[in-house]
């Protein structure tokens, strides 16, 4: 095993010199294939043997996907294409004379490899950057370094390099943070509007909350995202801690006034933080406005000691952005607790759903709980059973799935010999049939799902299309449904109950309109086109206005400047936006004044997964052994692996060494399981 893990060290070499982006990384393959161009680190190639439409992605060091693609689609020509690149290779072999490079046919004997990587000096401040930036994007300990095994992997790659200690790597680290957030901040200077989403995180006894940051690049109309902070909470998570602390994160990055909606669940604090600490709609404010002046406020003068007032602390200094519920946690609730009320509906489904899933679950725990079991389901299905979790509703819908697709691919006989294995109760006819048809209703709450959760491609326009195809397709299944309607129901008078009020919105719904997929035909109810359009046009003529203020001349003398009376061209462009035939985001290019009331109410994210993506590797970094890491320390740490973009732009003068980098980090796997042979044969193991 050790001279494969050599001969992969040899390639990871080979593969990693750098070649000009205008040439194709591997010439000797133009018999079979077109170089077309490159697309960040891969390498666009088309296939000459079924043109004009099979282009290939492959990465810029790699051509295995290439040799997939002629298994698989000409298998006739693997031959040939082995020839090819053992010949490549047996000419390479002969014409170069670069002691760096290692022949991919002999095997390379490691004291070669280690000679190859360091015969070129590498700075020591390149190397420490190195080693930081292997630490965050590995999540590894800081104590890494002062492992033997890592100091003889940099000393022996580069004999008069030294180690940093853990102390500096902390500091490194600690500087590296604080510049990926400064220039994180000037590119949030250059943007109008911004989003966050945040949540509240629990682990190994202590909080955190995490806020990432959202915006639209006004040039390329692509999703840009962040890591804003992963900060620790101490004491009760209360509605003020929660406002104070997101407040905080939202005035570092100087994004306060920027910050157009924030997404977060529909926990009972986030919700109160919100409505005392948020900003009010403006039909709340008008509202307000009209009682006031309805009220003889001399009537009503009540006099307060001024030093009382000043010493009282009310909390208003705290200012949160509108607040938007994640759709995706409200589909949640849909999909479960506005689910379960369907068994009040009716006695024949409560029965049968009763009965079906308890025979699933039985299935589902004698193999959760047996690894005998789980074999025996293996062996006659050729499939593993999926086991719902609680914390994953979809997973229930999937395990569903798993079990009718056992049925359908090996017949019932198959699920039939597992419930003789594993003496549970085999599911009737009349059983399977409920268990597909509630695979089939649930399957569009969680495509939904799944569409609102992204991040790169959604924008909050999609929302309220998303939840009226829902409740279409609901209304198609209940036409056809034989034992799920009152499911069907139940599900959509969660829908409405849930979403009533967002359906009703002509923000969200113009959000909508603003975006070329969707435009008006989205819905068939006129009321609420007519809606959106009503405050498109008003918004418009008022961005219009304020355009015209600004330009106003400030000079006393040139009075009458302004033309007395200038047509508004607001409706003229939403007419022409409407009229186009292009679904295409680039579309909004062509009209300014659209296109900038399309980022501000586009820019806000349905769901906040995105903060949950980032709980996610917070848990990779802050394990059970690493529970005792500073706060601080476990937040750079995990900003500088969360924020890569960012952390590229600062490590600019590391792209000319690949070759350091692939060895040092490909030579630690080897050293860590040179270490681990070495274990096991004292431990006689082996």
């Amino acid at each position: 095993m050790s001279n494969n893990l050599t001969e992969l060290m040899a390639e990871l070499i080979e593969n990693s010199q750098e070649i000009p982006d205008d040439e194709c990384p591997w010439p000797h393959l133009e018999e079979l294939f077109t170089y077309r161009g490159r697309k960040g680190d891969s390498v666009q190639m088309q296939c000459k043997l079924c043109l004009p439409s099979a282009v290939i992605s492959a990465y810029k060091t790699s051509a295995s996907n290439l040799k997939k693609h002629i298994m698989r689609k000409h298998p006739s020509k693997i031959d040939q294409y082995d020839d090819i690149v053992t010949a490549a290779a047996r000419s390479q072999r002969k014409t170069t004379a670069t002691p760096n490079k290692l022949s991919s046919s002999k095997q390379a004997k490691l004291p070669d490899v280690m000679l190859a990587a360091a015969s070129k000096r590498v700075p020591q401040t390149t190397i420490d950057k190195l080693i930081i930036n292997f630490i965050c994007e590995s999540v590894q300990p800081f104590s890494v370094v002062e492992q033997p095994t890592f100091k003889e992997l940099i000393t022996t790659l580069q004999p008069q390099a030294k180690v940093i200690s853990r102390s500096t790597v902390r500091t490194r680290i600690c500087d590296a943070a604080d510049e990926m957030k400064k220039t994180l901040i000037a590119e949030l200077a250059k943007t109008k509007f911004v989003a966050t989403t945040t949540d509240c995180w629990s682990a190994h006894q202590k909080s955190y909350l995490g806020v990432t940051c959202h915006w639209i690049d006004e040039e390329t109309l692509e999703r840009r995202s962040a890591a804003l902070a992963c900060k620790r909470l101490r004491g009760s998570q209360t509605f003020d801690v929660i406002a104070g602390a997101l407040d905080d994160v939202h005035c570092q990055y100087k994004i306060r006034d920027k910050v157009v909606r924030t997404t977060t669940d529909s926990g009972s604090n986030f919700l109160k933080a919100f409505h005392v600490f948020g900003m009010q709609k403006d039909a709340e404010v008008d509202d307000d406005d009209e009682d006031m002046d309805a009220l003889d406020v001399s009537d009503h003068i009540e006099y307060h000691d001024a030093s009382t007032i000043l010493d009282e602390d009310s909390g208003m200094e705290y200012q949160l952005p509108p607040h938007q519920r994640c759709a995706c946690h409200l589909l949640n609730l849909v999909a479960t607790t506005d689910a379960s009320l369907a068994e009040d509906m009716n006695d024949n489904y409560k029965r049968l759903f009763r009965a079906t899933f308890a025979k699933c679950q039985a299935i589902w725990n004698k193999t959760g709980r047996s690894h005998l079991a789980s074999e025996v389901v293996e062996d006659k299905c050729g499939l593993q059973i999926i086991h719902p979790n609680a914390t994953q509703w979809n997973s229930t819908c999937l395990a569903t799935e798993r079990i009718i697709r056992i049925i359908d691919e090996k017949g019932e006989d198959s699920i039939r010999g597992v419930c003789d294995e594993l003496k549970v109760k085999m599911l009737s006819p009349a059983e399977v049939a409920f268990l597909r048809e509630y695979s089939i209703t649930m399957k569009p709450l969680m495509k939904a799902s799944n569409i609102l959760q992204s991040e790169s491609s959604v924008y909050m326009g999609w929302l309220l299309p998303v939840i009226h195809q829902l409740l279409s397709k609901l209304n198609r299944l209940e036409t056809s449904s034989k034992t799920c309607t009152p499911l069907i129901r139940a599900l959509q008078n969660g829908l409405h109950k849930r979403f009533g009020q967002m359906m009703e919105d002509p923000e969200l719904a113009a959000a909508a309109v603003l975006l070329p997929k969707f435009k008006t035909s989205w819905t068939d109810r006129a009321d609420v086109i007519e809606a959106a359009l009503t405050y498109l046009k008003q918004h418009l003529e008022t961005s219009e206005n304020e355009g015209e203020l600004q330009r106003e001349s400030s000079d006393d003398d040139d009075f009458f400047s302004r033309p007395l009376s200038k047509r508004s061209q607001s409706p003229f462009e939403l007419d022409g936006y409407l009229a186009c035939a292009s679904d295409s985001i680039d579309l909004l290019h062509s009209f300014p004044a659209i296109k900038k009331l399309s980022l501000k109410l586009n820019t806000a994210l349905p769901a906040s997964a995105a903060c949950e993506r980032l709980f996610s590797c917070a848990g990779l970094l802050f394990t059970s052994k690493r529970s005792r890491i500073d706060s601080v320390n476990f937040e750079n740490q995990l900003l500088l692996k969360l924020n890569k973009r960012l952390e590229s732009e600062m490590f600019q003068s590391l792209r000319p060494l690949p070759s350091c980098w692939f060895a040092l980090r490909s030579l630690y796997c080897l050293y860590m399981f040179k270490n681990h042979l070495t274990f096991f044969k004292q431990t006689k193991f082996l």
